[in-house]
């Protein structure tokens, strides 16, 4: 026998609609998880996905071994392993070196912010009890050639405060605000961002003093010189068409012609007599002083953007991070990038 139970409602009263219940089925959540962690143990080593981003990075097994601190063979053997793991040729080998495959571009465009993820959020998990220490985001290149400089000396200055340099050229606004600082490449306004410029953007023809070439009295007349290539594709970053278009010129590379996918690269490329590079200043200026280039002609070109020391809008500083921001800034105010503005003599 059934039974029925009917609802009374007062008067003005409206009836609720039945309540849902919901079930949770723990068994298939750690049936799930299970399965997550399984793909997770099918993932190759990350000590080959580091290797594999420094040689990226470095476009040298021999410059990412001595960055890593490990030997040659062990870098080879690391990007074998991974080549192993993903079926497929990571790097194209040639007499002059090494390059990207499209599959090894595919594999960095995803890897390096994850990698640069990783690395912010266990450099915060150790200093979450150090007031004393400082993290700073920025380019490869800003990190070796402005900003490492600076540090070494400000750590002579106050060897209390330990500064994190956390390099990839995947930065944006958003991995900056992950940082107690960045160093962004712009026009200076962003929604989320406090900024304060550091240097600008100035770039000129360099060479090896060791290599002879003609003096250009014209920008057209560097076309027919023997110009390194810069395949700036992936990030915001000039190349010789973008340097001629501000002259007033046409120019298209021709057909297999040297190209280097960082700007780190093409410097490199220069010092080793390879040809005419572009150069930033930022980059250029130390090894002009010693001798070991020069500018080719007397243009540059001032593109009006600059590097800024940003940081949160929403996260105060502590003491450490304001000391820090203003020697920073401090050290950035020399202006002997003007007498760029005036022909070399």
């Amino acid at each position: 026998m059934g039974y029925s139970v009917r609802e009374c409602l007062r008067p003005g009263e409206v009836r609720k609609p039945p309540r849902k219940w919901h079930f949770h089925n723990t068994e298939n959540e750690a049936g799930m998880r299970s399965q997550d962690l399984r793909i997770l143990n099918r993932l190759p080593p990350l000590e080959t996905m580091v290797c594999f981003q420094a040689v990226a990075r470095c476009g040298s097994f021999t410059r990412a071994a001595h960055e890593l601190s490990i030997t040659q063979s062990a870098v080879s053997k690391q990007i074998k392993a991974l080549e192993s793991a993903v079926n497929c040729a990571l790097f194209d080998r040639h007499a002059r070196g090494i390059v990207l495959s499209e599959q090894g571009e595919m594999l960095l465009e995803e890897l390096e912010p994850v990698l640069f993820r990783m690395h912010r959020i266990i450099t915060r998990i150790q200093n979450r009890d150090g007031a004393e220490a400082v993290s700073i985001a920025c380019t490869q290149a800003v990190a070796h050639f402005w900003l490492f400089p600076r540090v070494a000396r400000f750590n002579q200055s106050h060897p209390q405060i330990a500064v994190n340099i956390i390099s990839s050229n995947s930065i944006n606004e958003r991995t900056c605000s992950d940082s107690d600082f960045g160093i962004l490449y712009g026009d200076g306004d962003w929604t989320t961002l406090d900024s304060t410029p550091l240097f600008p953007e100035l770039v000129y023809p360099i060479c090896s003093t060791s290599l002879t070439l003609p003096s250009p009295e014209t920008p057209s007349d560097l076309v027919g010189l023997p110009l390194i290539q810069l395949d700036s594709r992936a990030w915001d970053c000039m190349d010789w068409r973008d340097w001629f278009r501000h002259f007033d010129i046409d120019y298209a590379p021709s057909r297999n012609t040297l190209t280097f996918n960082q700007v780190t690269l093409v410097f490199s490329a220069a010092l080793k007599r390879l040809g005419v590079g572009l150069g930033w200043e930022y980059m250029a200026r130390q090894a002009i002083e010693a001798g070991e280039l020069y500018r080719l002609g007397n243009f540059v070109c001032e593109t009006g953007r600059w590097d800024y020391l940003v940081n949160s809008k929403y996260r105060p500083l502590s003491e450490a991070a304001r000391i820090f921001r203003d020697w920073i800034v401090n050290s950035a105010t020399s202006t002997d990038w003007m007498d760029l503005r005036t022909p070399a003599a």
